[in-house]
């Protein structure tokens, strides 16, 4: 059997819902095709009787009342039939027209004292009457005879004379005199199919709604298809990117297509996807990185004691403080690479008021005799202004924002060309309307290519690969830089200097509602 996929399972729920809804509407058209044709058909019998309601008002209006005619059916059969009931008439009148046997002779006289032709087998109008239709006195006629489902109410709705009628399901006829209703005439639908007729009808009208039926499960059917297709097409195609991501085959992308929510989570997913695989081949290269870092000193503490194991060297003091000086970078090398592990998450053990211009100055008195052996310039004029004039705080720790400092002139003294120098300036600025301290530090040439300025900040990387750990870093410094500049909600960031080498911009906010 095969697997039910989401699109085989949304393909079933959409077709058996359309057939649900299909035959629902095919049994519920038939159902009210057959209990509607009789109503239908009995308003348009009714409608042609309009002539039997002129009968009905000329007896009413000649006998004042429905009361000779209330339960008369033999009245009610001569009226049907155009004979005027001799009951209805004054004995002058009847007289007058010379009834014989319930016929005029030679024609009647209406009791207004209008002459009228005796009945012809045409209705009013001119049309003509079926002779199913008149029924006999004394006898029930036909079964499917029209006078057995006529009947006349007055216009309190009470029977006046015919059959027994639901005024629910009855059509409506109206008997008027002048402006007022002064009954109305029911005919109640044929019950069944009673005409072969009928049935045809239905059969062909069924016919056509199996049809119908049919031509709209096949195109549901087809719909439920391309839809599921659509919709759930991508999904399938995300599932086996996700299944190739998992196995490690991180350059997996999905194809994305139109603006809708399954769009979206495909960008998010190929977005995803991207990150990982930067994510993971900055890893390795990390971990290449590391391996290389600790070569250096590894390899030098294992040529010193071969040495001292073929007898080439003794071990004395030179020796050991050789060897001392190796162990030392390489604790130097583990803890910079234990500070830079949190680039995206160094955490502060306190947050107390921290003057990070007063720390500056710290770092930078620390340092002066070192600039002034590398023949640098520091010139820090404007940093002094600030701090007497004012001194902000940050909340943070003390101790991080004097590495970050350190950090920074050591790779000024590292980098920098004899003769050159350091110009450092700070200032209060607004941002999204919250006060900042900007820091800028500016030293002179060598540069940074520009297309490795936004690389900086990695974990050791180094923009001049020749160098060595003697002329340089580990290429850790920048990054605890960031790190510790992150955890503190600041921002740090490097351009190219007026001065040819490297500007360092650090933005930090303040504790506290400076005005710039």
């Amino acid at each position: 059997m095969p697997r039910l996929t989401l699109t085989r399972k949304l393909f079933l729920a959409l077709a058996t819902l359309l057939l649900t809804l299909l035959v629902a509407f095919a049994v519920s058209s038939m159902l009210s095709l057959r209990s509607g044709l009789g109503p239908y058909v009995a308003e348009i019998e009714i409608r042609r009787l309009s002539w039997l309601t002129e009968r009905l008002q000329q007896h009413y209006v000649a006998t004042g009342n429905w009361s000779r005619l209330r339960g008369n059916e033999d009245a009610w059969v001569r009226l049907q039939r155009g004979e005027v009931d001799p009951a209805s008439l004054a004995p002058r009148e009847r007289e007058r027209n010379g009834f014989w046997g319930g016929r005029p002779r030679g024609g009647w006289m209406l009791p207004s004292g209008d002459a009228q032709e005796p009945p012809s087998p045409l209705e009013p109008g001119g049309r003509f009457a079926p002779p199913w239709f008149f029924p006999r006195v004394g006898d029930g006629g036909p079964p499917d005879l029209i006078f057995k489902r006529l009947a006349v109410v007055d216009n309190n709705g009470k029977l006046v004379v015919g059959a027994q009628v639901d005024p629910a399901t009855a059509a409506h006829l109206p008997i008027r005199s002048g402006t007022v209703i002064i009954g109305q005439l029911l005919l109640a639908p044929m019950q069944g199919l009673e005409h072969e007729a009928d049935r045809a009808f239905l059969a062909r009208h069924s016919g056509f709604i199996a049809l119908a039926g049919a031509v709209g499960l096949v195109a549901a059917l087809l719909i439920a298809g391309l839809v599921g297709r659509r919709w759930l097409a991508p999904i399938d195609d995300l599932t086996q990117a996700a299944r190739a991501v998992a196995r490690g085959r991180l350059g997996t992308r999905v194809r994305v297509e139109g603006q809708d929510e399954l769009a979206l989570l495909g960008r998010t997913f190929n977005t995803m996807a991207d990150r990982l695989d930067k994510a993971e081949s900055g890893r390795r290269a990390w971990l290449a990185d590391v391996a290389h870092e600790l070569r250096t000193p590894l390899a030098a503490m294992r040529a010193e004691i071969e040495a001292i194991q073929d007898g080439v060297r003794s071990f004395d003091d030179r020796t050991a403080l050789r060897l001392h000086r190796q162990v030392m970078r390489l604790t130097q090398l583990v803890d910079d690479l234990r500070h830079s592990m949190d680039s995206h998450g160094t955490t502060l053990r306190e947050h107390a008021p921290t003057y990070p211009l007063t720390l500056l100055l710290e770092a930078l008195a620390a340092t002066r005799d070192r600039f002034v052996q590398a023949d640098l310039t520091v010139e820090a004029d404007g940093l002094q202004r600030l701090a007497d004039e004012r001194v902000p705080r940050v909340l943070g720790e003390a101790r991080k924002l004097s590495q970050v400092w350190i950090n920074l002139l050591e790779n000024t003294l590292a980098y920098t060309d004899a003769g050159g120098r350091l110009v450092i300036e700070a200032r209060i600025e607004r941002q999204a309307g919250n006060p900042v301290l900007v820091v800028q530090l500016d030293d002179s040439v060598p540069g940074v290519a520009e297309d490795e300025l936004p690389r900086l900040f990695e974990r050791l990387f180094r923009a001049e690969a020749s160098r060595n750990r003697a002329l340089g870093g580990s290429g850790l410094g920048l990054a605890i830089c960031r790190a510790i500049v992150d955890a503190h909600g600041g921002d740090i960031d490097a351009q190219a200097s007026p001065l040819g080498g490297l500007r360092v911009v650090i933005t930090l906010p303040l504790s506290e509602t400076e005005t710039p």
